[in-house]
């Protein structure tokens, strides 16, 4: 049985009313990634306490801390940023959180990632010493703009740190906003390092993000492979149907529940149960 998540900072600022409607919706489960218009990084002692509370209060569990780990130029304080990936595990830990999303750092301008590679690699492996001390599975999100957008860039990535501690979470819209057919240039890949799947849609004429099934993300596909070689974890809603930007998305209850119903109903025709 599959586990549904979310971004629920995409239902609204309050941290009550991303409770109240993942209640609603039936979810256990939302990807922490900001409370009160705040990142959950930069939360202090007093705010993640409150909210702790607050989840365990309504039942709810964190799958991911939804951090922007990784989400500096390569030419950016890295020492500074390390220290705020340890942040990220003691956050993980005090929410009982597996996972932390992180990303392969932005390229200026110009710059080929190719070119980049070996400073990555040498980042990336140090994010993963910090994930291995700490007990944590760091979920590497591809993303337009960073070094691994591209399947071949995310596999090579993830082959080359060689990390059971770094793990491949699948972002379909993403994809497709590079100009790739997720399933058909990227499953077979990356499918060994898949640990987790975010879930939004998107087009390829234009890079619109769209409800899941309703784009070019071949998330049908993608979602029937998965069930036949047994994958089992956890979907998490990322919707961004009314605002996208670098550092997350919202789409506010409505449209919230509009990508819940759209993916929940593709689960349905493919038969496969969640919860």
């Amino acid at each position: 049985m599959w586990t549904l998540s979310g971004f629920s900072d995409e239902i609204s600022p309050e941290l009550a009313e991303q409770a109240s409607l993942l209640g609603e919706l039936g979810l256990s489960y939302l990807e922490f990634r900001s409370a009160w218009g705040t990142n959950v990084l930069d939360l202090d002692d007093e705010q993640l306490t409150r909210a702790k509370d607050l989840l365990d209060a309504h039942g709810l569990r964190v799958s991911s801390i939804g951090s922007p780990i990784g989400k500096i130029f390569l030419d950016e304080d890295f020492d500074a940023h390390l220290d705020r990936a340890r942040h990220a595990v003691d956050v993980a830990h005090r929410f009982d959180a597996p996972y932390i999303r992180v990303f392969s750092f932005f390229m200026r301008p110009g710059t080929d990632p190719d070119h980049a590679r070996d400073e990555v690699l040498r980042r990336m492996r140090a994010l993963a010493d910090v994930a291995e001390r700490g007990g944590v599975v760091l979920l590497h999100e591809n993303e337009k703009e960073i070094y691994g957008d591209l399947p071949r860039r995310c596999v090579d990535l993830l082959e080359s740190v060689g990390s059971p501690n770094l793990r491949a979470a699948w972002d379909a819209a993403n994809f497709v906003q590079v100009g790739v057919r997720p399933f058909t240039e990227g499953y077979a890949a990356l499918r060994p390092h898949l640990e987790y799947v975010q879930i939004k849609d998107a087009h390829l004429a234009d890079g619109e993000v769209c409800a899941a099934g309703r784009g070019d993300g071949e998330v049908a596909e993608t979602i029937r492979a998965l069930r036949e070689d047994g994958f089992d974890g956890f979907f998490s809603l990322e919707p961004h149907l009314s605002q996208a930007h670098s550092f997350g998305g919202f789409s506010g209850p409505e449209l919230f529940t509009e990508a819940w119903q759209a993916f929940t109903a593709l689960l349905k025709e493919e038969g496969i149960e969640h919860r």
